[in-house]
């Protein structure tokens, strides 16, 4: 039979699990939150390069190396949704995007993905959190937000 101390100890650690678990998927809704997702590697995404996929609809081929990104500056127009993509061709890398909720692990034989949109023009810059060796310090890309020309 369960004592009252042992009743009160289950009931406190459920109430607790609950609301850490509510806080889990408010922080997610607030920070609007998407899942990083990891694509099957092919070597297409070994070519660094910025595509447009429509007027608003961008994608971004991030490749990873010793201590480099590549692209290293990408233009995209304000308003537009960029779908990233990462991955590495020689040790695992981070990828964070400054003032914004992005952070990937580029990993060799591995595919990061997520979609972010760029509501405000600016110099995003790009980071590499991952240490990756004697030049992870220089590690940086810029993506530029500006204008859409008319």
């Amino acid at each position: 039979m369960i004592d009252k101390f042992e009743k009160n100890v289950i009931i406190t650690a459920f109430c607790i699990s609950l609301v850490f678990i509510f806080s889990l998927f408010y922080a997610m809704g607030a920070k609007k939150a998407d899942v990083t997702a990891c694509l099957p590697y092919d070597k297409s995404y070994e070519t660094a390069r910025v595509n447009q996929v429509d007027k608003t609809t961008y994608q971004i081929f991030y490749v990873a190396r010793m201590w480099s990104f590549e692209p290293a500056i990408a233009y995209i127009p304000v308003g537009s949704e960029v779908d990233l993509f990462a991955t590495s061709l020689d040790v695992v890398h981070g990828f964070d995007i400054y003032n914004k909720n992005v952070n990937l692990m580029a990993v060799p034989g591995g595919v990061a993905k997520t979609t972010i949109k760029f509501e405000e023009p600016g110099v995003y810059k790009v980071i590499c959190h991952e240490y990756c060796g004697t030049g992870h310090q220089n590690m940086q890309a810029e993506i530029i937000v500006n204008y859409p020309k008319k």
